[in-house]
């Protein structure tokens, strides 16, 4: 393997993983997933992720992909809303009760 090739395995492969890894044991959720007031949680306890569900779960997505995208469009048809990333890891992404902007009161109204 040449130099090039090594950074541009670093670069598609590793970081990314780390990442998504690092963001959902410490964040809760990636950048997207905290965009939109997201957090990815244990399915059982609702603590965050471990190292090895997060590694797990990035694993899966794989799993997910490879039937057509089959396991990813599951989400839409679970009555959980999980993927089978989300299943095979024992997780589940819930949203914020208070995500959205402050409703709008009339005092003289």
């Amino acid at each position: 393997m040449n130099a090039l090739s090594i950074c541009q395995v670093n670069i598609s492969w590793f970081l990314p993983a780390v990442g998504s890894v690092w963001f959902w044991t410490r964040k809760q959720a990636t950048p997207g997933k905290m965009a939109l007031s997201l957090s990815v949680l244990d399915a059982d306890s609702g603590a965050a992720l471990s190292v090895g569900q997060s590694i797990g779960r990035y694993l899966a997505y794989f799993v997910s992909a490879i039937p057509l995208g089959l396991g990813l469009i599951w989400v839409g048809f679970d009555n959980r809303k999980q993927g089978w990333h989300d299943k095979l890891a024992h997780s589940v992404v819930v949203r914020a009760k208070q995500r959205g902007p402050v409703s709008v009161r009339f005092p003289n109204a």
